[in-house]
């Protein structure tokens, strides 16, 4: 698949989601076999008045690529002078989130309030696409809510104002995560339009990914929260596509030793204070369905240290 100039060679994609998809799960994705990685969305205005923050959330690393960064806003000047200036670090396609449902992000009229003006979504995607040469992508969802499912007419929008690529959610924002992820709606999207769509929405496995394709179409399929706790799942769903082979899922070792190597690189990335803490929730995921899941849980919340931490998947290691 091309978006753009830049040539994605597996369709296997990594969704971007806000507090999940830093540098340590990436690489964690990558090294599964992901085909292309999306960075947490960064606030446009923030990186226009200097948010110490964003750097963070920016950095690249060589052997990320291909890598979408991920902005998200609604003013098409700043849009377009942001993604000028960052135009130059070491990511590959600048995508435009037009599909994330906080409330504190729509109330601003971003994300995918955007859905619900679609004159505005033509002028964002023209104004940065005439700005940088990099492929300038979006993500949006089905539509707004259940009264507006216009996604087919949005991604027309986006195409003509030089989008090179369109990602769908097959839910609404009036939906967020909830029931199921519409992927007909995805299907006339890929109808609608010519450049690249990729499917995303309920695949956790790889048959998931077989059907999306076959009912919708699309190009490349996208994972969200079924990567949660579960890189392996990219190594599953590339496999299937290749030759219909069910890969097993992973063993208590081999979860034990991930949670303890993401900790390591959250640590070595964010120091042991952050990294400690933000390793609590990808370890409710990935120790979610083993024996006395609830029961861990309440344990990691208490752990302030690497070594208490190891301790306690030790624990989990010895029991299952």
């Amino acid at each position: 698949m091309q978006i753009g100039s830049v040539n994605i060679e597996n369709n296997v994609i990594l969704a971007p989601m806000a507090g999940v998809t830093d540098l340590p799960f990436r690489l964690l994705c990558k090294e599964m076999g992901c085909g292309m990685l999306y960075t947490e969305m960064v606030s446009a205005k923030a990186i226009l008045y200097g948010n110490k923050n964003t750097e963070g959330l920016m950095k690249v690393t060589p052997g990320e690529n291909p890598i979408a960064l991920q902005l998200f806003g609604s003013d098409p000047k700043v849009m377009a002078e942001i993604a000028k200036s960052i135009e130059e670090r070491p990511f590959d396609t600048i995508d435009v989130n037009m599909g994330c449902p906080v409330p504190k992000v729509v109330n601003n009229g971003e994300g995918s309030a955007l859905m619900k003006n679609p004159v505005l979504v033509g002028q964002i995607v023209e104004a940065m696409a005439n700005a940088v040469k990099k492929p300038v992508t979006v993500k949006i969802r089905a539509g707004f809510n259940d009264e507006s499912i216009n996604a087919p007419e949005i991604a027309r929008v986006i195409q003509e104002s030089g989008g090179a690529a369109v990602a769908v959610h097959g839910r609404t924002r009036e939906q967020y995560y909830s029931g199921k992820a519409d992927w007909s709606v995805i299907r006339r999207v890929k109808e609608a339009v010519k450049i690249p769509v990729i499917g995303n929405g309920d695949i956790l496995t790889g048959q998931d990914a077989i059907r999306m394709f076959e009912e919708t179409g699309c190009d490349a399929v996208m994972i969200g929260r079924g990567a949660r706790g579960n890189p392996w799942i990219f190594a599953q769903v590339s496999r299937y596509l290749k030759d219909k082979t069910i890969l097993p899922p992973p063993t208590d070792k081999e979860v034990c030793d991930m949670i303890l190597r993401h900790a390591k690189m959250l640590i070595e990335a964010k120091g042991e204070y952050i990294g400690i803490r933000e390793m609590r929730k990808h370890f409710a995921w990935y120790t979610a369905g083993m024996k006395h899941s609830s029961a861990l849980r309440n344990k990691v919340n208490q752990v302030e240290r690497y070594e208490q931490l190891e301790e306690l998947v030790d624990m989990i290691d010895r029991s299952q």
